[in-house]
């Protein structure tokens, strides 16, 4: 297993983390990789990532279908970040990619992995596992 950091820049934010899975998985023989997000207000996804207005379209939907200005009963002072809690359990905590023989990631032509920020910006973690 392989512990990765990031430092997010916004609040919601996706990043595209696509090459930092590969490089941590290159040259490795296996059936698949795991990304696992260890944050209730952070996520994971699989989505296109050769337009970057894909990633921002996410987070706008994201903060419209789940908007701030609900009455949330989750409210601590200095962390007012229900709202977050949800976005991220939509996009769930992890991912599972084949591997191809060569050691590269069976993603499609215009797929990427994504950490999705939800409660940022902040420093950030997630783990990437070889599964035999």
């Amino acid at each position: 297993m392989v512990e990765l950091r990031l430092q997010t820049e916004r609040q919601s934010q996706l990043v595209d983390i696509t090459r930092l899975v590969q490089e941590a998985v290159a040259g490795a023989q296996g059936a698949a990789v795991l990304v696992y997000v260890p944050h209730t207000t952070a996520g994971v996804t699989i989505n296109e990532h050769a337009d970057p207005a894909v990633a921002r379209d996410f987070e706008t939907a994201l903060e419209r279908i789940v908007p701030a200005e609900w009455s949330w009963q989750h409210v601590e002072e200095g962390e007012e970040n229900a709202p977050t809690h949800i976005r991220a359990a939509f996009m769930g905590p992890s991912v599972v990619i084949p591997l191809r023989n060569d050691g590269t990631l069976a993603l499609g032509t215009w797929q990427g992995v994504f950490f999705c920020e939800f409660d940022g910006p902040r420093e950030r973690s997630f783990y990437v596992s070889l599964l035999a």
